[in-house]
């Protein structure tokens, strides 16, 4: 009976590990088009799209190249707004947003339960319902450059990332703080200097998923900014247009590849971070 039980648990971790694998190579697959053909002859990229650039399909980095030097407006002004944007938007949802939710899990008012059903509420509102609205707004306001449009995010950002911060500070013991405000501590030096330092696993978490946001999103830039005066790399890539609207394959694809190696490697660099906040914020408390 123990065997025939031992065989059945090896048979299903069998099945598991095949079916984990194959929606593994599923979502790998997109990732490994676009890399074949930014090596490939834009010619190529439409009429053998899966098909391994060899021979006359090679067009080595011209792609890049191309890509990079299209048009009037240079690659690295966008790559260096996307870099600016995204470090913005990033320390103010971690800094603003760690200090909300601190202060909504350690004050049990009706005032801060109302702010976080809020933030979890934004949470499933669907972008276009306020995108006109808030398109309107960032131009009134001034909210229209690399500079300010991290406030923009900071508004958007904050329902994922209270949501989290939340649920771990409700873990942290309160004698700590209590200690700390013994030893004549006052709010900013106790979040400072005791919570902040414990939120660590978090912060790496919100960090990591917000950057992945932030670098690749389209929309909210493309809405608020002055496309003629700042593109980011997602902006810059929808411009690789030539005349009457052809559209140069491989080297969007060049540059797809570009913009999406620096959030691959730091997602696989930081994974584990991930996998521990996401536990942290999210079951305890």
């Amino acid at each position: 009976m123990k065997q025939q039980t031992l065989r059945a648990e090896k048979a299903r971790k069998t099945v598991m590990s095949v079916v984990l694998s194959v929606i593994c190579i599923i979502y790998v697959l997109p990732v490994l088009s676009v890399v074949i053909n930014s090596f490939k002859q834009n010619t190529y990229v439409k009429t053998d799209t899966f098909a391994l650039p060899l021979n006359e399909m090679w067009a080595g980095f011209q792609n890049f190249i191309k890509g990079m030097t299209f048009g009037n407006y240079p690659f690295y002004k966008s790559v260096l707004y996307t870099l600016i944007i995204t470090v913005l938007s990033t320390a103010l949802i971690l800094l603003f947003c760690s200090m909300a939710a601190w202060y909504i899990a350690r004050v049990n008012s009706v005032v801060c339960k109302i702010i976080y059903y809020l933030c979890v509420f934004s949470m499933v509102v669907p972008f276009q319902m306020v995108m006109f609205t808030l398109s309107k707004t960032a131009d009134t306001l001034k909210l229209n450059t690399p500079w300010t449009i991290p406030v923009v995010y900071l508004g958007f950002g904050a329902g994922l990332a209270i949501f989290m911060f939340v649920g771990f500070a409700k873990s942290i013991p309160i004698e700590i703080e209590e200690a700390a405000s013994i030893d004549g501590c006052g709010p900013l030096r106790t979040y400072f200097n005791v919570v902040f330092p414990m939120l660590k696993p978090t912060m790496i978490s919100v960090g990591i998923l917000e950057i992945m946001w932030v670098w690749n999103d389209y929309l909210l830039p493309v809405l608020v900014l002055d496309i003629n005066e700042y593109r980011t790399i997602p902006i810059h890539i929808q411009y690789l247009k030539g005349s009457y609207g052809t559209v140069d394959l491989g080297a969007t694809m060049a540059l797809i590849l570009l913009s999406i190696i620096p959030v691959i490697i730091f997602y696989l660099i930081c994974q584990k971070y991930i996998i521990k906040g996401v536990a942290a914020g999210a079951v305890k408390g």
